[in-house]
């Protein structure tokens, strides 16, 4: 066998052993040519179901929010997604507050600033302790935007201060992130969300105002 002959032939056995790039050895293509994967030992058959399941089922909220406290109360955020009747189906709290259950942080904040938590405090999730709220609908676009915007401010917010940087701040900040009016800072946390619902969402916007705290 010639030279030239035996390189023709080692090339077409390796062409029929070997796929070219774009081919695929395992699994399917679809009908545009796009590799679907099978089940292995080491991909769960429902892991491409459990995805777009996600993507279809659920609307999305956010919920500002004030509570009771032993002082003038505290402002923070709920945010997640509810099921088809309404239900929530998962939830987070964002809320910027002292980072300490000590009360001294909290009075020392009135003067200096202090270190603070950007996440779920105390008392947050239990509806026994709610004084006002405001619950708004998004779609999925709107939610992830907010989202990523609250990822953000619980970045660069590392301390809390009565008068400049507060509660009533941090939730007006994402407030206005949205497109929506905030009244002052200043104002008593129950005081602050009922202010806030009543300049953006009108008389039915949907809502609870407790006793006054």
């Amino acid at each position: 066998m010639s030279g030239r002959l035996l390189f023709v032939t080692l090339l077409a056995l390796a062409a029929a052993v070997y796929p070219t790039r774009g081919e695929t050895r395992s699994g399917s293509a679809s009908g545009d040519g796009a590799a679907v994967p099978t089940a292995s030992a080491t991909t769960p058959r429902n892991v491409v179901t459990a995805a777009r399941h996600q993507q279809k089922v659920g609307r999305f909220f956010i919920e500002f929010r004030s509570r009771y406290a032993l002082s003038y109360g505290h402002t923070f955020v709920i945010f997640g997604r509810m099921g088809k009747t309404g239900n929530i189906i998962d939830r987070e709290v964002a809320g910027l507050h002292p980072a300490s259950n000590s009360v001294i942080p909290y009075i020392l904040g009135h003067y200096i600033p202090v270190p603070a938590e950007t996440g779920e405090s105390d008392g947050d999730l239990d509806d026994r302790y709610r004084s006002a709220s405001w619950h708004v609908t998004l779609n999925e676009p709107e939610y992830r935007q907010v989202v990523a915007y609250i990822r953000k401010l619980q970045a660069t917010s590392r301390f809390w201060q009565a008068t400049v940087s507060n509660c009533n701040a941090f939730v007006g900040k994402i407030a206005r992130s949205m497109g929506y009016k905030t009244p002052g800072i200043w104002l008593r946390p129950q005081q602050y969300v009922v202010k806030l619902r009543e300049m953006n969402g009108g008389p039915n916007a949907v809502g609870y105002t407790g006793p006054p705290g």
